[in-house]
């Protein structure tokens, strides 16, 4: 299965690191679980600046990433075919990719299952209908299932964006406030 369609939205090292987690995890016919794993991974890292900075930061050194990283994956639970690869990331110096890797990961699985993946962004957390819902018009816009990765942006006010492929939907209430305070200085 080619990856190269994928490259213009992550980066090159993020993408290999996913297409290789992806194809042991096809192997070992635990892709969703793995997902499951990352998933809750990129929460942590969303809902812990300390974790972020150590994520980011070139500050940390490989040793220093790689013992946090173990102690995170064995206070998480996190074992098996994520806690290694998360090791070995750490271990390369390669954690400030994770992110990049994660969202290559969910669309190369995504698109392994003959889904679209959709980065969908709101202000605040959607309930499991609207979810529902979020993806029956998707479906009906791109004609195929969509998988959704929800994030939240309390700075967007109301709204959403939702990217899809190459499209980017932004209804965004911030975005309507700049562009009518971009039309009221140009009347001004």
């Amino acid at each position: 299965m080619p990856v190269a369609d994928t490259s213009q939205l992550v980066s090159g090292v993020a993408e290999r690191y996913a297409a290789s987690l992806f194809d042991l995890a096809s192997e070992s016919g635990s892709v969703d679980a793995v997902q499951a794993d990352l998933d809750g991974f990129q929460a942590m890292i969303d809902d812990s600046a300390d974790f972020k900075r150590l994520v980011e930061s070139p500050v940390f050194s490989a040793d220093d990433q790689f013992t946090a990283i173990s102690a995170i994956c064995e206070k998480a639970g996190v074992s098996g075919l994520v806690a290694n690869f998360l090791k070995v990331v750490a271990k390369n110096r390669r954690l400030f990719a994770l992110p990049g890797m994660i969202r290559a990961f969910r669309l190369i699985a995504a698109r392994n299952r003959g889904e679209v993946s959709a980065d969908v962004t709101s202000a605040h957390a959607l309930s499991d209908a609207q979810v529902i819902e979020l993806k029956e018009a998707l479906k009906g816009v791109t004609g195929k299932d969509v998988a959704v990765n929800l994030t939240v942006d309390p700075s967007l006010l109301g709204g959403l964006i939702v990217k899809v492929g190459s499209r980017q939907i932004d209804t965004s209430l911030r975005t309507k406030l700049s562009t009518l305070k971009l039309s009221l200085k140009e009347v001004g």
